[in-house]
């Protein structure tokens, strides 16, 4: 690319503009209005003649002629209709969904949840009309059956006679749908159709069907069927004037499965000739050959390839290469202006398109997620349509080397281009097969203009991504297709001049940008809440940001570091050095760390208090303000960071970005909850014992969570990554917060892991890490730390994936790879189980190894790395015996072969059973699969909760029944619907198991911090009674059905009936399950918090207040309660409440089942027994909750997370950007 751009005369023009062109990326959306004014430069009398000339062609469109059935089909379903949504979802899946039994799910899900009523005779289509009174009458017969109601019986049997009917005419009404957007099924079908246009005066220009490759060979199908397009358009090419003959839409997407900057140098070896050679072919037969626009991060790659192939010599003569310029764009002006250059050096005539643009609600979304400075897009149709003006008016003025396209379905733009062309400039308008038909037909009755159809061809199921984009566009409220056929609208009100819109804003103050789109940074402020700042992004697929991290962290790659104990009286270093090795090479050291000795360690246990002290004497906002700074310091300083992440941990650049930005976020989370309860004082010294595999993210987030609470820390990173926690503990002192207060401990868990967590002077425990682990750990605190001492403990989990066959295969390609294989699979979220339905399996997974055999797996410190090592040799031993052991017995269905310097492991997948045969987690780049049939879903999840893990789940479906189902039915921390399962943003997606995968609280959630402040403290009471037997206490447990503790926690009175039994007193009490509560997230995206039960607790008093406000507290969440307790008689009832008199000897709970809590406030002797022989309990971490009247402890966090636009798009952004 450099060499061809050197050779160009032009050379330093085109590199200047390339420069203002990344420059405009992010660039405030104001400044870009101020630079289109002025380019526009309309004087006012012009912009009224193209208004009313606007208005003109509005009228004679409505007056003479009638819209298509699309038209009239988005004039009744707008997408600001839940019907409209309804049957877009609909419309994306149903066509591919291959079995009965899903597609009568879908439909049901689809169908009879709309209002179809309301829409019956409102439109003037007799076939919009009759469609409507279908899905009415299939809805009615879909609905619940109502065994209460007479002829229940007959409803039913009606619906299942009736279900192949319906399947059948909403199979072929989705059918008719797709063919109002498709002009064929095959070249030759629509070039047979498009004949009576061409004898009209139109020209097409065709798309084949289809969407990115993931997969060599989706690549090569695509270009064989662009190729074949070619030859099949060929002979209607026959016209001398190239303008005059159809031409071919191309996608590099589809060409190129790696399509994307970090994949640069590869695309434009592999991908150039490809393009080329179809130019060559589409040169020969005198056709146009449109490079299609795509997302806003491949728009720079797209122009090198641009650029490498229009260079060529063999297409010199030829004025048919043509490309597509969106107007929404920020940077559309620089790209037009870069395209001239670029033509004019290579002495070329090309073809340019402008259209408004597409995937507009993914380039919001994306920016908000990431984090970036500003949105590449406008955030206001009337901003966008300026720019459209603004383009057009450029690209009439490029006439001598651009044969400008305008695509375009609004009156406005249209008017607009006529006014200001003139007779000697050549241009085309375009429009879309079905939709702008009459506006069009106008403009060609008036002559001396040409008019192309852009028309997609292919098979009715990959027409699926192309219509739903269609659909959002065109079905909006705001979209010109949409009011044309609204008569109440007026034509003056439709062909209003978007200057004006944007003036009018101005000179009112008003900002230009939408209010109603939130910008990445103010992403986490709620209304009337504190404002959270989100985290700084790094975009590494933009090149000028790629080019600066590379170029500040240069004199890294070879650096060493060093870490050392931070003690804040210790005095000396104790013993030698142990160095520390890059796990993606075999010899390169990356520094040295020095060891906790004991002295160290005692000395750090005696300041600690006195670091507490220390740090609850600061002022509130002083402390608000440390974490504040340490977040600014974590970003100053993210280059070192990232390359000691990078050498250290393994971790490549996509993951270092998101480690950093996390524990950004962490810092700014807990400030706001330290800020929130200010007075509360902190259980005393808290030590926190992090992973290596989130070094920096979940250490800093231990601290700051304990930190906020009012703790001193004890800081124990884990072994393999002492030097990037090490720089992080300096960063916080340097941010103010005491040396005393947070001390640095690195060492082994013999060494220093056993006495931080043996110690009793420490209060509690903050442990990330494996399950057998935590067991131990929970084990020793329990014998030699107080028995209220805190334990909060994340742990692995043998997550599940549930694929069902309405799921978009790419989609599920892509979430499986993200979610098995980043981080190299270690991460505790990761994916280990997929479960996909039989009937999609040999597609799905045929599409996954493809997609695997496209990844790179090397050292993370080049961009072009996808997977990376594993952490270290016992790692990479333990994961390569497991894949040979299951290679040995036929189950290795694929595995990718790594590099052998390094410690590195080929991304592998196993066949299984299920779940129920994999013993343990694998924690690597191993994904395990299995098949399910549609009927067995229900056995799934109970198969699924027989494991004791309950970390991360995902479900990829349209039905939304389905989700409904497996979210209330999986036992999981955290449940993620149409995405990957690896998401844990701070505040959006609190993050944390239950049952063998932890015991929460949730980290980034708004309980955790709460869990480390110190507990009000209830009077202790000896127990009284006799010793109740064993049996009899299991009996009352089993006597608690899942069926009565079900209905308990969905009754909607809980606290009415509990004054039934206890009296008025219970109305006060707090019920935190009866809510869920909406988590800020970006748009598109649902993040929701609830609170469920526990399940069965065991309340044991001992005395009679404190045994009432456990029952009370603990029922009030909709938890069942065996109560044992000496002096306590209760009136009979129905809660699931059983009371047995007496006391219970501690031990005895060891050998007690089906229970899962225990709360007790006996004296010192009998809690600690308690504590130890819950410790000493198999199974998960069970609580002893002492905190009798706090809510929180009678309750599990679960947490939703549900891609909104996963079908397709998202109607709601739309309409916030009118």
């Amino acid at each position: 690319m450099a060499k061809i751009i050197s050779s160009l005369p032009i050379k330093d023009q085109l590199q200047d503009i390339r420069l203002g062109m990344r420059n405009a990326y992010l660039t405030d959306e104001h400044l870009c209005i101020d630079a289109l004014l002025t380019r526009l430069d309309l004087a006012a009398e012009t912009r009224e003649k193209i208004s009313a000339q606007a208005a003109d062609l509005v009228r004679h469109v409505r007056n003479h002629s009638s819209p298509t059935m699309m038209e009239k089909f988005l004039g009744e379903y707008g997408l600001s209709t839940k019907e409209g949504v309804a049957l877009m979802c609909m419309a994306e899946a149903l066509l591919r969904v291959p079995d009965k039994a899903t597609i009568d799910a879908l439909i049901e899900d689809k169908v009879q949840a709309g209002d179809w009523s309301s829409h019956l005779g409102h439109s003037n289509s007799s076939l919009i009309n009759s469609s409507t009174w279908a899905l009415l009458v299939t809805g009615k017969l879909l609905a619940p059956v109502n065994a209460d109601k007479l002829g229940s019986t007959m409803r039913s049997l009606v619906k299942r006679v009736g279900e192949p009917v319906v399947r059948k005419a909403v199979a072929q009404a989705m059918k008719e749908l797709g063919s109002q957007f498709v002009l064929g099924r095959t070249m030759k079908e629509a070039t047979h159709r498009a004949k009576k246009l061409t004898t009209q005066g139109y020209t097409h220009s065709y798309d084949m069907l289809g969407e990115a490759a993931r997969t060599a060979e989706d690549a090569a199908r695509y270009f064989d069927a662009y190729s074949k397009a070619i030859a099949d358009l060929a002979p209607h090419c026959n016209d001398d004037d190239i303008r005059n003959n159809p031409g071919i839409s191309v996608k590099l997407s589809a060409l190129h499965p790696r399509y994307e900057w970090g994949q640069r140098d590869r695309v434009l070896t592999e991908l150039v000739p490809k393009v080329l050679a179809l130019a060559l072919q589409a040169k020969v037969a005198n056709m146009g050959f449109n490079i299609d626009a795509e997302e806003a991060d491949r728009l720079d790659i797209s122009l090198d390839v641009i650029a490498a192939v229009l260079a060529a010599p063999e297409l010199a003569g030829w004025n048919g290469f043509g490309i597509v310029v969106q107007a929404f764009s920020k940077r559309a002006p620089f790209v037009l202006d870069w395209l001239y250059e670029l033509a004019t050096g290579l002495d070329r005539k090309i073809m340019v398109r402008l259209v408004k643009g597409a995937y507009w609600d993914a380039e919001i979304k994306r920016a908000q997620v990431m984090g970036l400075k500003g949105f590449p897009v406008f955030t206001r149709k009337a901003n966008t349509d300026l720019s459209y003006l603004a383009c057009a008016k450029q690209m009439l003025t490029m006439n001598d080397r651009i044969y400008a396209q305008f695509a375009t379905h609004n009156a406005h733009s249209v008017a607009a281009i006529l006014q200001l062309a003139d007779a000697s400039q050549a241009y085309e308008f375009q429009r879309l097969h079905g939709m702008g038909e009459s506006l069009h037909a106008s403009v060609m009755a008036q002559g001396g203009v040409r008019c192309r159809v852009y028309a997609p061809v292919g098979a009715h199921q990959d027409l699926l991504a192309y219509l739903v984009r269609r659909l959002l566009e065109n079905g909006a409220n705001s979209s010109f297709v949409h009011q044309l056929v609204n008569p109440e609208i007026a034509p003056e009100t439709i062909a209003q001049d978007p200057v004006n819109v944007v003036l009018e804003r101005l000179e009112q103050g008003l900002s230009c940008g939408s209010h109603a789109i939130v910008q990445p940074k103010d992403l986490f402020a709620q209304e009337g809440g504190s404002y959270r700042k989100n985290a700084k992004g790094w975009d590494i697929t933009d090149a000028p940001t790629v080019e600066g991290m590379q170029l500040e962290r240069a004199h890294l790659a070879q650096d060493r570091w060093q870490a050392m104990p931070i003690v804040a009286n210790g005095s000396g270093v104790g013993g030698a050095p142990q160095w520390v090795t890059n796990p993606a090479t075999d010899d390169e050291q990356v520094g040295q760390v020095f060891l906790t000795s004991k002295e160290q360690l005692e000395a750090a246990m005696i300041a600690a208090p006195q670091g507490q002290a220390q740090w609850l004497a600061m002022p509130i906002a002083q402390r608000v303000a440390c974490f504040e700074k340490v977040a600014n310091l974590y970003e100053a300083n993210a280059t070192e960071l990232f390359a000691m992440l990078t050498r250290e941990a393994g971790k490549n650049w996509l993951d270092a970005v998101g480690e950093l930005r996390e524990a950004v976020d962490f810092a700014r989370f807990y400030a706001q909850e330290m800020a929130a309860v200010p007075y509360n004082q902190g259980l005393g010294v808290v030590s926190c014992i992090s992973p290596w595999n989130f070094p920096l993210a979940i250490f800093s987030g231990q601290i700051f969570a304990a930190l906020a609470a009012g703790n001193a820390v004890l800081a124990k990173p884990a072994s393999q990554t002492n030097l990037v926690a090490y720089r992080a503990v300096q960063l916080m002192h340097e941010a103010g917060i005491p040396v005393a207060t947070v001390q640095f401990l690195p060492g082994g868990s013999k060494e220093v892991g056993a006495s931080i967590t043996s110690d009793a002077r420490v209060s509690g425990v903050c442990f990330t890490g494996s399950t057998p682990t935590a067991q131990h750990i929970n084990r020793v605190m329990a014998t030699h730390l107080a028995a209220d001492a805190v334990m909060i403990a994340e742990t692995g989990g043998i997550n599940a994936m549930i694929v069902d066959s309405t799921a978009l295969p790419e989609q599920v390609v892509r979430d499986v790879l993200a979610s098995a294989f980043q981080s190299a699979g270690q991460r505790c979220s990761a994916l280990r189980m997929l479960y996909v339905q039989e009937d999609i399996a040999d597609k799905v997974l045929h599409m996954l190894y493809g997609a695997m055999d496209e990844l790179t797996i090397g050292n993370p410190w080049h961009l072009n790395t996808d997977v990376g090592p594993v952490i270290d040799v016992a790692a990479k031993i333990k994961i390569e015996k497991h894949i040979t052991e299951h290679a040995t017995k036929g189950n290795l269905l694929k595995h990718l072969t790594a590099p052998k310097a390094g410690l590195f492991v080929g991304p592998a997948v196993i066949k299984l059973n299920g779940i129920e045969d994999l013993g343990e987690e694998i924690f690597g780049p191993v994904l395990h699969v299995a098949t399910f049939a549609a009927k067995d879903l229900a056995k799934l999840i109970d198969t699924i909760n027989a494991q004791g893990y309950g970390l991360t789940f995902g479900v990829h479906t349209r039905v939304d029944a389905r989700v409904e189902q497996l979210v209330k039915g999986v036992h999981a921390g955290n449940t993620y619907v149409n995405r990957n399962q690896i998401g844990a943003v701070v505040g959006s997606q609190p993050f944390g198991g239950e049952g063998l995968s932890g015991t929460g609280p949730k980290a980034g959630g708004p309980q955790y911090v709460q869990r480390l402040r110190k507990p009000q403290r209830v009077q202790a009471v000896i127990p009284t009674g006799s010793v109740v037997s064993l049996g009899q206490v299991q009996q009352a447990i089993d006597s608690l059905s899942a069926k009565a503790l079900d209905q308990w926690q969905n009754s909607s009175d809980r606290l009415f009936q509990l004054t039934q039994v206890f009296g008025s007193q219970a109305s006060r009490l707090q019920d935190l399950c009866c809510n869920v509560i909406l988590l800020p997230g970006p748009t598109g995206e649902l993040n929701q918090l609830s609170t469920v039960a526990r399940g069965i607790v065991l309340c044991l008093g001992p005395g009679r207040q404190a045994a009432l406000l456990q029952a009370q507290t603990a029922l009030a969440q909709g938890n069942g309660v065996v109560l044992v307790v000496n002096d306590l008689n209760l009136p009979n009832s129905d809660l699931p409440l059983v009371v047995i008199k007496g006391q219970l000897s501690a031990t005895d709970i060891t050998q007690l089942s089906g229970y899962h809590a225990v709360a007790a406030n006996g004296h010192a002797p009998y809690q600690q027994q308690l504590r130890l022989a819950l410790a000493n309990k198999l199974g998960p971490l069970l609580p002893l909750i002492s905190e009798t009247a706090d809510p929180q402890r009678y309750t599990m966090e679960r947490h939703l997370c549900i891609d909104t636009t996963a079908a397709g798009g998202n109607a709601s952004l739309i309409a916030a950007g009118e």
